[in-house]
């Protein structure tokens, strides 16, 4: 019995205590209950404190609704026990054929285990990274490539409609810089002033060079255009190259060009103009942001007719709402933090609700760390550690791994050693471990001729027990990642079931010896152990890491 049918059992058991008269909800049945597990094994599988949030409203004391629930519950199928603890809680063990069955749902719902519809319904867009292309991706990228694309796995789990989305900075004085600095790295002039540094500037040059020597041969703003371009389309794959590299995908790569070539900065600001919050002064356009908490009003069209970066912003929101999007995340770096007021005041504006239409998680600074010393330096780039480095530096597992166990708007420093090493220590080789250790279980009990085959009732260990519940727990923890964006909770659930199947391991024995016959029991917990092996390789998929059935 998971925690959701439990749920569903206790809300049934308060249904017809209402229906039988005995007792009044105002606001009628709730549609679920929390039920979650007892820290203490002795309090039994489960508990709720459904009467206690309830009593008032039906007017009554939390204690004896909780007897008169406790009376229903005790008659329902799948439950051994119910004890009324403190001031109304309820303490609930389950039968063992009720919880026993949790190993054969598992098997049955293979690669859909854990997925919900919780979240059906909500369109939702992720945009991460929009870095510049004018340079290699770094650490802080790298953060958001890892988290981002785990944020959108563990809300289409929950059943939404996600849209991965990267937003190209490809307009504005950067780009022009960019390529003023792409030719003269080429003609061996000196870089421009605040123009791009690194052996990677360099390379572009020699790149485009050599697939069209005839570049160098055109002068003036032509030339510098030509460098541009071609530099714009190199690094732009090489970005795209670099994030399929560490399975990171996006649905959509929008230009900031687009924006205006197809005038969709100008419909936006028809569409703002509507919804009454823009104004003229100095012959400059403004959005009214501070009638929504901004700490000024912000400049849409300067009074010499060019657009501001804030036009840009606001027009790409029009334009994300106008696709369909009900939920626009924006996750930002850790320097982003005076953009969340202006960005929310600028949904308020657009007519929309701030704390509904729009999230902006702020990602906090990662180091690298190298005996005792953070690794700062590229060979390539000079002045950051690239993402391709990374993946040389550590591999995609256990970078990928390491960056989505920890809270994104948490500092966090990662030792290459501590994060690489084969050892109990090291989380990401801990839980694959487990699933590559399950897997060899699994082909030896295929040599042996032994079958896995339900039978529930035959699981009453402790541990058998302990493992059952917290497999029940998986479609939980992944709703909860992502209502709370928090794709770490998945981590470190992973981290938690690994431990727990050891144990289960260590106390039962799963494959007959010697000359045994093998027997139910042995069939049991072989499709236990395959219902761990189903939720480790989920929960790994879920963070965007393999789950490798040999180590």
């Amino acid at each position: 019995m998971t925690p959701d049918q439990l749920s569903a059992t206790v809300v049934a058991a308060l249904a017809s205590l209402v229906e039988a008269g005995s007792l009044t909800l105002p606001d009628g049945v709730p549609s679920e209950v929390t039920v979650e597990r007892p820290r203490q094994r002795s309090h039994g599988d489960y508990a709720t404190n459904v009467a206690l949030q309830l009593a008032k409203k039906a007017g009554t004391n939390p204690r004896a609704l909780a007897e008169q629930l406790a009376e229903r519950l005790r008659a329902a199928d799948g439950i051994a026990a119910v004890d009324v603890a403190g001031p109304g809680f309820l303490n609930i063990t389950v039968e063992a054929g009720a919880q026993g069955q949790v190993a054969a749902d598992v098997v049955a719902a293979g690669a859909a285990y854990g997925r919900s519809e919780v979240l059906a319904g909500q369109r939702i867009d992720v945009e991460f990274i929009s870095a510049n292309p004018t340079g290699p991706m770094h650490l802080g990228h790298t953060r958001w490539a890892v988290v981002g694309d785990a944020i959108g796995r563990v809300l289409s789990a929950a059943g939404a409609e996600v849209t991965r989305e990267f937003y190209i900075n490809d307009r504005g004085n950067q780009m022009n810089l960019f390529g003023a600095s792409i030719e003269a790295a080429a003609t061996g002039q000196p870089t421009p002033e605040n123009g791009y540094h690194g052996a990677y500037v360099g390379d572009l040059a020699r790149e485009i060079v050599a697939a069209d020597p005839g570049v160098l041969e055109l002068t003036g703003e032509e030339r510098t255009v030509a460098f541009r371009e071609a530099g714009y389309a190199l690094q732009l794959a090489e970005q795209q190259a670099q994030l399929d590299s560490i399975a990171t995908h996006f649905d959509v790569w929008f230009s900031e060009r687009q924006l205006h070539d197809q005038g969709a900065v100008e419909h936006a600001l028809a569409v703002l103009e509507k919804q009454g919050h823009l104004y003229e002064s100095d012959g400059a356009l403004w959005m009214r942001t501070t009638a929504f908490g901004d700490d000024k009003d912000r400049v849409l069209r300067r009074s010499n007719g060019e657009l501001t970066y804030f036009a840009s912003d606001a027009a790409y929101y029009v334009n994300k709402r106008e696709r369909g999007f009900d939920i626009c995340l924006y996750l930002l770096g850790a320097d982003h933090h005076g953009y969340v007021g202006r960005l929310k005041a600028m949904v308020a504006c657009a007519g929309d609700d701030p704390e509904r239409n729009i999230e902006i998680p702020i990602g906090q600074l990662v180091k690298i760390m190298r005996d005792g010393a953070e690794v700062r330096l590229s060979k390539r780039a000079g002045n950051i550690v690239t993402l391709g480095e990374l993946v040389d530096l550590i591999g995609v597992d256990p970078l990928r791994y390491s960056l989505a166990r920890y809270p994104a708007d948490s500092p966090l420093a990662l030792d290459i050693e501590q994060i690489t090493r084969q050892s109990n220590d090291n989380p990401v080789f801990t839980v694959q471990y487990a699933h590559a250790r399950v897997s060899s279980l699994l082909r030896n009990a295929a040599d042996l001729g032994v079958v896995a085959a339900s039978h529930p009732a035959l699981l009453v260990h402790e541990k058998e027990g302990e493992l059952l519940r917290a497999l029940a727990e998986f479609p939980r923890v992944v709703a909860s990642a992502a209502e709370l964006r928090e794709p770490h909770r998945v981590a470190r659930y992973l981290e938690q079931l690994a431990g727990t199947y050891h144990r289960f391991y260590d106390s039962c024995r799963v494959l007959p010896m010697g000359d045994e016959p093998a027997g139910e029991l042995h069939a049991a917990r072989l499709l236990l152990v395959d219902a761990t092996r189903v939720v480790l390789a989920n929960g790994l998929g879920l963070l965007g890491v393999t789950a490798p059935e040999r180590m």
